[in-house]
């Protein structure tokens, strides 16, 4: 069984995924951020978590082989296939207060909070996701900028599920920054036996 979805630029969407499926994350035209969360499917008070993964995995960086972590500290995917091995974990979802704070343009915004919260049926005041293409440069001084990201056209992330879930995911709705290179496009996702 195979079934494909279309995210549009500045959407969400919840696809339901069951243990051992396999989810290809494709973008499409390249250099746009997918927002990736998940919650358990029976438990929706565990979901991903990028600080656990980063202190389980001991990296600010995610290479095939890894695991995404639960906030109960149980894996949630395994990474089986990575064309980029470029991707944030630090940054939260796009909101409203974020697009204020720097580009005074909040209000009826589009923003990966909104899309990922409606599309799971939640009210997640603030959403960690692991943010696949994303590029944030991570300087030796502790500082960090948000790079052009380097996927293109096609790219993939290839991911096995380690749980029954239901993701939340998002074509990131930023185009006032280099984030999605300044453009915002539409991803694909694969759900696969």
């Amino acid at each position: 069984m195979r079934q494909e979805y279309i995210i549009n630029a500045c959407t969400g969407k919840a696809i339901n995924v069951m243990k051992g499926q396999t989810i290809t994350i494709i973008d499409i035209e390249g250099t746009q951020v997918v927002d990736f969360f998940a919650e358990a499917k029976e438990n929706p008070d565990e979901f991903l978590s990028t600080g656990v993964t980063i202190d389980c995995n001991e990296s600010l960086k995610l290479k095939v082989g890894d695991l995404i972590y639960s906030n109960l500290y149980k894996p949630m995917f395994e990474i089986l296939l990575d064309d980029v091995g470029e991707h944030d974990l630090l940054h939260p979802c796009c909101r409203p207060e974020m697009y204020d704070f720097f580009y005074n343009n909040g209000n009826g915004h589009s923003n990966c909070l909104e899309n990922i919260n409606n599309s799971l049926n939640s009210n997640r005041p603030i959403i960690h996701p692991v943010n696949f293409f994303m590029y944030t440069k991570i300087n030796t001084d502790g500082s960090i900028s948000v790079e052009k990201p380097i996927s293109k056209a096609g790219d993939k992330v290839v991911l096995k599920a380690l749980m029954d879930m239901r993701i939340g995911a998002a074509a990131c709705s930023v185009s006032e920054s280099n984030c999605n290179g300044g453009k915002c496009s539409p991803i694909k996702i694969i759900v696969s036996e």
